[in-house]
């Protein structure tokens, strides 16, 4: 597959943060679907919810990351299954399901914002 997908813009989000996670296709793949447990290859873009600011991100190392869905923090467990190869997909994933409360991780109590394209599967 070619990917010709350039880095996806975050607008800053209006409103109250979600405090569950909130899924949304942005693109519908047509590919391979992404199940729990699997091994995927990505490209993602991450922003706090609160600041828009972006605290990392794939595209800006040039290269995309394969790894274990179980080894991720449990936003993406639960909201890249059912993706599809080729699909882009916006996760806001609420502290509980991310990085935990405040004190400990620097994304700790932060809800966030992840826009995920879904390059390969297994």
């Amino acid at each position: 597959m070619t990917d010709n997908r350039t880095k996806p813009e975050i607008d800053a989000p209006a409103g109250e943060a979600p405090t569950e996670l909130v899924i949304r296709d942005i693109v519908e793949g047509s590919g391979a679907e992404a199940k729990p447990g699997d091994t995927v290859t990505v490209h993602y873009l991450g922003v706090e919810f609160d600041s828009g600011e972006e605290f990392d991100s794939s595209w800006n190392r040039g290269e995309s990351i394969q790894f274990p869905l179980r080894g991720l923090i449990q936003g993406w467990q639960d909201g890249i299954p059912g993706m599809k190869v080729g699909g882009r997909r916006e996760l806001v994933i609420p502290p509980h399901l991310a990085y935990g409360p405040a004190g400990g991780h620097f994304l700790g109590g932060k809800t966030l914002i992840f826009v995920i394209d879904l390059i390969a599967v297994g």
